[in-house]
Formats: structure tokens, C-alpha cells, sequence
């Protein structure tokens, strides 16, 4: 059973700057809800409560934001504001979270290989902190299933324009069913006449322990940063690698962009926004 989750969130946001300068790009919020937490209850939902985020300086905003804020809620008390302060009590009760620093940032890799205390001897879920994915099954419980049947390794894919595969780690295998790859090569970032497909890392990842040896056996590459993609290519002669095309629409926080277009389609997707932020569209479109 999979019991513990680990979501990198040590990056310093240059993209949302100066927005970022005193906040962590994890805490933006969408509408009234901070990214990091959506995060947080896919992992919940997906039946884990044990949580560890790496995190960095700048960042202590992410666990303030769990942590309980007596003030507040004795504020919210005495106004009998019951609604608000049950807000508060589920957030600061959602899961087991504890917290690392990851002090120098240096890669995904390197971020996760802080989680090595902590993750021990068992299988564990990789969320990215910044990537929040909509669907009706959380694509972690998608991800664990697919592990509870082959016991290896598992990442969540999605197809990306051909022309845009350079901007992705990409990857290639066999197929074993409609939705689902055992992969025989990873590119990061590839040519788009050497991608071996336009299949794309969507920002979750099941992993075995043994990434942890292959993380250490892993040299820096570019920036001096240890890649995520070049211990799994490792992981891949030790052990078989899968990659499932998840059920699900995902959100990249990482980019201006899709930032605004995620805060357009939960607002749509608000009751009590919907309807009259929609004609607020229009007229905007208009």
C-alpha cells in the first residue's frame, strides 16, 4: 500500500516575479484557493496523508498556510462565522505534513533526493507543487493503480503539439494498452525530429525507492542541476518504467498564461460565479 507523498515546491517563481519576490509561486491563489492546496487534496483524495514538501527559503508562507492560526480563529468564533472558521479547521487538519529545505536550488532531482529520509524503503507519489490537474479520479489513485498491478514504477504522460515537444521531457515505448506505455527512452527537452513521441511529463510520478540510488549516481547537468528524467533513464536498465495517459486536464501554474487561464475555467466552474461571470465575459469579448 502507498502511503506517503512528496511534493517539490523549492523554486523561486522567477516567471511570476515581482509577484513572487515575497511569496511562493505555490501559494498564488485561484480565486480564493491557493495552488499548493489543490495540490494537497489530490494526494488526500487519492488516499494519502503523508505528506512531505520540499521546500526553500521564501517559502514559509506554504506552512503557515496549514498550520493552525489561533487568532484567526478566535476572530471567526466570536463573530459565530461557523463557515469560515470550518474552512480553516479542515485546512489545518487535512493530512500528516511535514516539511525539508531543499538550501541550494538544484533540480528536481536533487529536491526529490531530499525526500530520501524521510520516503525510506517504499513506493511513493510525486505531485509538482506548481501543477494542478482536474479530473474525476485524482490522477495520483490513477497512477497508484497502475502500480498496485505491475509494482514498478509509473508517470503520468500527456500528448503535446508536435511542434512544442522541445519544451518537455518526452517519452517513448511500447504499448500495453490504449492508455498505457512501458517506456523504453526518456529525452528531456528533444529536438522535435528526435522525440521518440509527443508524450509529455504531466507533472506526477509513482517511484520505487530505488530512484534513490540512481538520483545519487546522477551528474549535474545543465546549470548544475540534478534532472528528474536522467535518474529515471538510470531507473529504466534496473527496472521497468510505465507511463499512463491519465485521465484528466492539467493545469501548469508554471507559466503567466495558463495561470490565467486556470483562474477563467475554475470560475466557470464556481455556482456562485458562474452565471454572472460568464456574461462578464462576453461582454468583455464583445
Amino acid at each position: 500500500m502507498l502511503r506517503k507523498a512528496v511534493i517539490p515546491a523549492a523554486g523561486l517563481g522567477t516567471r511570476f516575479l515581482p509577484a513572487t519576490k515575497a511569496q511562493p509561486k505555490e501559494m498564488l491563489p485561484i480565486i480564493d484557493t491557493p495552488v499548493i492546496q489543490y495540490v494537497v487534496q489530490e494526494a488526500i483524495d487519492s488516499g494519502i496523508t503523508d505528506i512531505l514538501i520540499i521546500s526553500g527559503k521564501g517559502k514559509r508562507a506554504v506552512e503557515d498556510h496549514f498550520d493552525r492560526n489561533w487568532e484567526l480563529e478566535q476572530v471567526l468564533s466570536q463573530k459565530e462565522d461557523e463557515s469560515w472558521y470550518n474552512i480553516l479547521k479542515q485546512i489545518d487538519g487535512m493530512a500528516d505534513i511535514h516539511y525539508i529545505r531543499q538550501k541550494e536550488t538544484k533540480g528536481l532531482g536533487d529536491a526529490i533526493l531530499h525526500a530520501r529520509q524521510h520516503v525510506g524503503d517504499e513506493p511513493f507519489a510525486v505531485l509538482l507543487g506548481d501543477t494542478i490537474v482536474d479530473a474525476t479520479i485524482p490522477v495520483t489513485r490513477q497512477l497508484m493503480d497502475i502500480y498496485d498491478q505491475y509494482q514498478q514504477s509509473v508517470v503520468s504522460v500527456e500528448a503535446v503539439p508536435q511542434e512544442k515537444v522541445s519544451r518537455y521531457g518526452i517519452v517513448g515505448g511500447k504499448d500495453i494498452s490504449q492508455h498505457l506505455k512501458k517506456i523504453d527512452c526518456m529525452i528531456e527537452k528533444p529536438d522535435e525530429q528526435d522525440a521518440p513521441s509527443n508524450l509529455a511529463f504531466a507533472g506526477r510520478y509513482i517511484l520505487t525507492p530505488e530512484i534513490f540510488k540512481c538520483l545519487k549516481s546522477t551528474k549535474p547537468g545543465k546549470h548544475s542541476e540534478i534532472q528528474l528524467t536522467d535518474a529515471m533513464n538510470i531507473l529504466m536498465e534496473r527496472e521497468s518504467l510505465y507511463a499512463l495517459r491519465a485521465q484528466g486536464k492539467r493545469h501548469d501554474i508554471g507559466n503567466k498564461m495558463d495561470y490565467l487561464k486556470t483562474i477563467v475555467e475554475f470560475g466557470l466552474k464556481r455556482p456562485e460565479f458562474a452565471t454572472e461571470f460568464k456574461q462578464f465575459l462576453k461582454e468583455v469579448v464583445r
